[in-house]
């Protein structure tokens, strides 16, 4: 429970892009640029947090029932 705390503290702090992603929100400037930048880059850790919390959740959850059957 707190790992799942602490990845879901993690991605809020978190200011990461790919290159591709970061060179094409990078490549215009404005106001409208740098919250469509912003956007990306919340999408983008949107979908990287995803498979970590189902991958966590089918750990415990596959834990507790081999506990159960000892």
């Amino acid at each position: 429970m707190i790992a799942l705390f602490l990845v879901v503290v993690a991605i809020y702090s978190l200011d990461a892009q790919c290159v591709m992603c970061r060179a094409t929100a990078g490549s215009s400037e404005g106001d409208a640029a740098q919250k469509f930048g912003e956007g990306l880059n919340t999408g983008i850790l949107y979908l990287m947090a995803i498979p970590y919390i189902l991958l966590i959740g089918s750990g415990v959850y596959f834990f507790k029932i081999k506990k159960k059957k000892i």
